[in-house]
């Protein structure tokens, strides 16, 4: 509820620091809601498929990324203003809390979904896997270049023209909706190869997005897009797969606390390889997103 209200809240902010008060609100609220959304999601997982479950809701996640920025855009096309375009955020949000609201009452216990052998023994901590899991998707994070990174070298380097960049954002986040859904249906059918094969993939958009033209631009944010959409699809139902019931809340709340200070560090770092050499931060990001590969097989194996 906190994140959903404090977006549309930017209407009424009158200054830059209720502005960024407010933002900071949503970003506090997105991190209390998503341990407790993947855990809701993963008592269905296993009736329903983890790679389907998550990579559904990764893509509707990715569709409300690409239409919320569109819907603002056309009101300011519009000459709405920014007030007018937060303030018609506020549907959507109410939309949610209303549907959350039924799900409330038709399941009001989302873990009696999974259906569980009895078990005598207490869980006391996480498997050597779990981890190896969670390093592999800190690398993962790492080395995934944060937007405004890209989206700065595209205004700078005059690649990408100032009026396309959003447009290329959108074709991101729509490719991420896509290919979330159908890396998760892949997950089921192939299995765990499908992991390795779109972080290798994804791991290669670096160069194309920070050399080369228009063209080689447009494809690296697809690969971006790309990555994007496995983060959420594949990782989480990778970690729903080895995290023990009882405590699989904690479970996700840790993998995304080193996910965003790995993403954190991460970008830190490849802003300031971007002032003394572009070639530095691309093999930064390539190496380091490659690296999680082996650390995903050896947790597959151990």
């Amino acid at each position: 509820m906190i994140n959903l209200l404090a977006v549309p809240a930017l209407a009424l902010a009158g200054t830059w620091p209720l502005a960024a008060a407010l933002m900071v609100l949503e970003r506090t609220g997105r991190a209390i809601r998503r341990p407790n959304v993947e855990t809701m999601l993963s008592y269905s997982a296993k009736e329903m498929g983890s790679g389907w479950v998550f990579g559904l809701n990764e893509a509707l996640d990715q569709a409300g990324a690409t239409l919320g920025p569109l819907v603002v855009a056309l009101v300011l096309y519009l000459r709405g203003g920014y007030h007018s375009s937060f303030a018609i955020l506020l549907a959507p949000a109410i939309l949610c809390l209303a549907t959350l609201a039924f799900a409330r009452v038709l399941y009001p216990r989302p873990q009696d979904l999974e259906r569980r052998e009895a078990q005598s023994l207490e869980v006391k901590g996480f498997t050597k896997p779990y981890w190896l899991y969670v390093l592999a998707g800190a690398l993962i994070a790492a080395g995934f270049a944060d937007f405004a990174l890209i989206a700065f070298h595209f205004q700078k380097s005059a690649v990408v023209s100032t009026d396309f960049v959003p447009i290329l954002y959108a074709v991101a986040m729509a490719t991420g909706a896509i290919s979330a859904l159908v890396f998760g249906r892949l997950l089921e059918k192939i299995g765990f190869t499908t992991l390795l094969i779109a972080f290798f993939i994804s791991a290669f958009f670096a160069p194309l997005v920070f050399y080369g033209g228009f063209t080689t631009a447009v494809i690296g944010m697809i690969l971006w897009g790309l990555g994007l959409g496995a983060q959420d699809s594949l990782l989480k139902a990778i970690i729903s797969k080895v995290a023990p019931p009882q405590k699989r809340g904690t479970a996700f709340g840790l993998f995304d606390t080193f996910f965003g200070v790995a993403w954190f560090l991460g970008s830190a770092l490849m802003g300031f390889l971007y002032d003394h050499s572009i070639l530095l931060l691309v093999a930064f990001s390539v190496v380091i997103e490659l690296a999680a590969l082996p650390v995903f097989l050896f947790a597959r194996r151990v």
